[in-house]
């Protein structure tokens, strides 16, 4: 079993361009938390029937939301492989991970029978300890957010014993390196068919975010990579910390304990090679952009593109890391009563059900009606 990765109970390993923030996500560590911290399984014999239902207005900043569903979108007889539920539900646990992941339409498009746009995707690709758990989200037009994530999810379970390796054996520069082409070339893929359709890229577009999950107990690694909005945060000893990576620097400096940069050498392209995707985006799109492939190789087609981001991070017993969509990252960067709320919820050391991760999730803020797509994982 490789050691490389069993870094000191508090280290952290980020992007090397991207600075540790230091400062709570609207979360401040020294206010009291709840003084209730009982399980749903606890003394109170009504604590199961609040945990299935949405918080109280006071978290945010208007009234509790109302949970009927709403207006149905209209359906095509022809394309009902298109139609998206309401809301979705998964979970689960591995290695020292409990997962909790939701989707759910938001308030404005349930009023106004609009589908939701958010997508998510969890798979567990292998078995045992070569296992890796993908967890993938995006936020787009109706069918493009689903289509972005299935990509992603169909290279990545191909090559996850690759992947695994990497993450176990600490090469960072690899797994940057290798996923920001494999996202290039799925954004890439995108824009050549808005291409083919008619349509301006924009309109045919999705942000994309994801967590790479080892189910081995002895790598606390967590891999964050992705483009476009959302959040990122981490909830350590009571206090939510923000560590959504800032930039997209395509090298850099070593990372003490977490391997080296990418030399630009060929085993470097390990990844992409067994991926069919070999041409570089390069360290700066628009400086490319004269020398560049095309949409339907990869290359970009538009003059503004989202900095991909990378995050691999070192997790501690009793962290909770929270990979959201902008739905619900926005309200949580704002409101303070919505770090306070999740903070309190989450801090029992016991993860909650499905249902209650749902209700926690659904904290309404007056302003903020998109749809929410989180999830959670609690290490051990």
């Amino acid at each position: 079993m490789n050691t490389e990765l069993r870094a000191p109970a508090d280290t952290d390993v980020p992007d090397p361009a991207t600075p540790e923030p230091s400062t709570p996500a609207n979360a401040d560590p020294h206010t009291p938390a709840n003084a209730d911290r009982r399980t749903p399984t606890e003394a109170d014999p009504r604590s199961s029937q609040k945990a299935d239902r949405p918080p109280a207005g006071d978290a945010g900043s208007g009234p509790a939301p109302d949970d009927r569903p709403g207006v149905l979108p209209p359906a095509d007889a022809d394309a009902l492989e298109g139609l998206v539920p309401d809301t979705v539900l998964d979970g689960g646990s591995f290695g020292t991970c409990t997962l909790r992941a939701v989707s759910a339409r938001g308030d404005s498009a349930r009023q106004q029978g609009e589908p939701r746009r958010d997508f998510l995707l969890t798979a567990r690709f292998g078995t045992g300890e070569q296992a890796l758990v993908l967890v993938a989200m995006a936020t787009g037009a109706p069918g493009v957010a689903a289509e972005v994530c299935r990509w992603i999810g169909r290279a990545v379970g191909r090559s996850h014993l690759r992947l695994g390796e990497d993450i176990r054996s600490a090469r960072r520069g690899e797994l940057k390196s290798g996923l920001q082409r494999l996202t290039d070339r799925c954004l890439g893929t995108l824009r050549a068919d808005a291409v083919e359709r008619g349509l301006a890229p924009e309109e045919y577009s999705a942000t994309l975010r994801c967590l790479l999950l080892p189910a081995d107990p002895s790598c606390r690694t967590r891999v964050f990579f992705g483009v476009g909005e959302g959040g990122l945060f981490r909830l350590r000893d009571g206090a939510w910390q923000n560590i959504e990576p800032r930039v997209a620097d395509a090298s850099g400096e070593a990372v003490v304990g977490f391997g080296s940069p990418s030399t630009g050498t060929p085993g470097d392209d390990r990844l992409t090679v067994d991926l069919g995707i070999t041409t570089p985006p390069g360290p700066d799109m628009a400086a490319s952009r004269s020398s560049a492939p095309s949409p339907r190789d990869g290359g970009p087609a538009e003059s503004a593109r989202d900095p991909f981001r990378f995050r691999a991070s070192i997790a501690r017993p009793g962290d909770t890391l929270l990979l959201c969509t902008g739905g619900l990252a926005d309200p949580l960067r704002a409101e303070p009563g919505v770090a306070e709320h999740l903070r309190d919820r989450w801090s029992t050391g016991e993860p909650p059900g499905l249902a209650a991760f749902l209700a926690d999730t659904r904290v309404r803020v007056e302003g903020c009606s998109d749809d929410r797509t989180a999830v959670a994982v609690w290490e051990a």
